[in-house]
C-alpha cells in the first residue's frame, strides 16, 4: 500500500452492534454511502459481492470479497476486503482496506483505511490526482451521513444535502507511540 492511502475516521454515538449491522448489511451500506449505487451479495458465494458506482454520468462495475475480520482484545471489530473491477471505464483496477471499530465512551470510534491500483498507465496516474482526494472526500461524506442516520434517526435519503460534511470527519492517521503518523493499513494493528 503507498503513502498516498486513504484515511477516514469519525465517532458514532450508537452501539457496536448497531454500527456492524449498518455497515456490513449490503441493502444498509448502500444507502449512506455515496460511493455505491448498487452493493450485491454473490448468490453461493459468502463474502463475496458485486458493486456498481455512478461517477459523473458513468456507471462502473465491479467486485469484492470479504477478506476476515476479527475481534480484538479491547471488544472492537475490524473487517478486512478486497475489491476490483475488470470494468474498462474504471480508473481503480484493485484495492484492499479494513473498517475498524473501536469502542469510545457513547460510542464507536469508526476508521477505513484503504489503498488501489489504478489502471490507463500514465494516464491513469494523472486522472488518479484529481480522483483520489475526491474519493476520500466522499468517503468522508459518507461516514458523517451514516453518523446522523444513526444518532438522529433521519433516513440518509431524507437528509438535506449539505447535512453531511466531510470537514466532521478526520483524514489522517493519529501519531503513533513516537509521534509519528503511521502508514495507513499499519493503522489495522493499532488502537
Amino acid at each position: 500500500m503507498s503513502r498516498r492511502a486513504l484515511y477516514v475516521e469519525t465517532v458514532i454515538r450508537t452501539d457496536l452492534d448497531t454500527l456492524w449491522r449498518y455497515t456490513q448489511d449490503p441493502c444498509l451500506h448502500e444507502r449512506w454511502d455515496l460511493r455505491f449505487a448498487r452493493i450485491e451479495p454473490v448468490a453461493g458465494s459468502p463474502g463475496r459481492f458485486r458493486y456498481a458506482t455512478k461517477f459523473l454520468g458513468l456507471v462502473v462495475s465491479g467486485s469484492g470479497t470479504h477478506a476476515g475480520e476479527s475481534t480484538r482484545p479491547d471488544g472492537g471489530r475490524t473487517s478486512a476486503l478486497r475489491f476490483a473491477s475488470a470494468d474498462p471505464l474504471s480508473l481503480i483496477k484493485s484495492g484492499s482496506g479494513y473498517w475498524r471499530y473501536t469502542p469510545d465512551g457513547d460510542g464507536v470510534r469508526f476508521v477505513t483505511g484503504f489503498d488501489y491500483a489504478t489502471r490507463w498507465g500514465v494516464f491513469g496516474r494523472f486522472a488518479d490526482l484529481l480522483f483520489r482526494p475526491l474519493f476520500g472526500w466522499m468517503t468522508a461524506w459518507s461516514f458523517d451521513r451514516l453518523r446522523l442516520w444513526l444518532e438522529t434517526g433521519g433516513p440518509p435519503e431524507e437528509l438535506p444535502l449539505l447535512s453531511p460534511s466531510a470537514s466532521r470527519c478526520r483524514r489522517s492517521p493519529r501519531p503513533g507511540k513516537d509521534g509519528i503518523e503511521p502508514r495507513v493499513l499499519d493503522t489495522l494493528e493499532q488502537a
